[in-house]
Formats: C-alpha cells, sequence, structure tokens
C-alpha cells in the first residue's frame, strides 16, 4: 500500500508547480495509475493514522483534494473528497502543522479552504496565505477563487459535473472566461 512519503515524494519531488495546476491527460493517467487505490483506501478511513503528525497530514491532504481533481477530471468524484480534506486541513492548521512545512508544499494546507464552497473558508484561505506565505502568485489565486465563492457562493463550473442547475448569472460569467477572468481583472486591478 502507498504511504505518505510516496504521494509527497511524487508530488513534491518528481513533479513540478507547473505540474500541480495543469490538465494533461497523461499526467492525470500517471496519477490514477500510482495512487487511485491509495484514494480508495483514504475514502474507507484507512489512512487515519497520517492524521497524526505534519507531513502525514499533509500527504493525506494531497491524496483527498490535489489528486482527485487529477484523477476524476471532469467528474462529480473529482469533489468528493473534498470534505475530508478540509477537515484534515483544518485540523493540521488548528496545530500549527502548515508552518512546520517549508513553501511551496505549505499552500496545499490551504488549499482545501480555497476549494470550498463556503466564504468563511475562503476569507480564511485569503488570511493565512497573507500571513504564512509571502508569495503575491498564490495570495492572488486565493483571492480569485474567493472573488467567485462572493459572487455566487459556489463555482459555477462545477455545475455541469455535479448536476446543478447554472443561472443566469453564472452563464455570463463562464461566458466570460469564469476563474481565469476574474484572475485577469485582480491581476490588472493590482497592476494599476
Amino acid at each position: 500500500m502507498v504511504g505518505p512519503d510516496e504521494v509527497l515524494s511524487f508530488w513534491l519531488d518528481e513533479c513540478t508547480p507547473e505540474d500541480w495546476f495543469k490538465s494533461d491527460a497523461a499526467f492525470d493517467q500517471k496519477i490514477r495509475d500510482r495512487f487511485c487505490e491509495a484514494w480508495k483506501a483514504a475514502t474507507e478511513g484507512k489512512f487515519a493514522l497520517w492524521l497524526t503528525y505534519p507531513s502525514g497530514a499533509l500527504a493525506y491532504i494531497i491524496l483527498t483534494d490535489q489528486f482527485p481533481r487529477n484523477m476524476f477530471r471532469d467528474d462529480a468524484a473529482a469533489f468528493s473528497t473534498d470534505k475530508a480534506a478540509l477537515a484534515a486541513a483544518k485540523s493540521a492548521i488548528a496545530k500549527g502543522w502548515d508552518m512546520r512545512i517549508d513553501p511551496p508544499a505549505r499552500q496545499f494546507f490551504y488549499m482545501p479552504l480555497e476549494h470550498s464552497e463556503n466564504l468563511c473558508d475562503q476569507d480564511r484561505a485569503v488570511r493565512l496565505i497573507c500571513e504564512r506565505m509571502e508569495d503575491d502568485v498564490f495570495l492572488l489565486h486565493a483571492r480569485a477563487h474567493r472573488e467567485v465563492i462572493r459572487e455566487f457562493g459556489r463555482f459555477p463550473h462545477r455545475n455541469a459535473v455535479l448536476g446543478r442547475a447554472t443561472t443566469a448569472a453564472e452563464k455570463t460569467h463562464l461566458d466570460a472566461g469564469g476563474y481565469g477572468a476574474v484572475l485577469q481583472g485582480l491581476q490588472a486591478d493590482k497592476a494599476a
């Protein structure tokens, strides 16, 4: 069975920061091949011990928050372990474990907050990144996530795969470029 060191070695050493956020079918398949069984085990509660120390918690969060987005791209399963990842992240942050992990890996403690469709979680992600990351790029993305949640209370780009009806305002947002357009608007505001 996969252990936390294997998850971290793959994500933080074998992969580049560009890999973390790209859409690439071959890369998604590589994650499925290596980690889908471990992800299934996590959904069955088999990795509770990972949540008893900082690097184990980080591996659990990556396994349940980041990997499903690759393994199940364009499918509702991509978001199916978000609640587990969010609970793990909140617990680890409360214990100060995020500060025991160096950037840029530290950001993955905050990603479940950014992926949450709860404005309080979004505000907390922005605050934590401001205080603990010292990286304008991560902060810009956190603010963009928060802006979408402020406006819609959810991420409209998830509607189709989650079987949610899209409102007229959400359709306008998506047609105008969605998250990417929000990000560009924040970048332009910062440059002004």
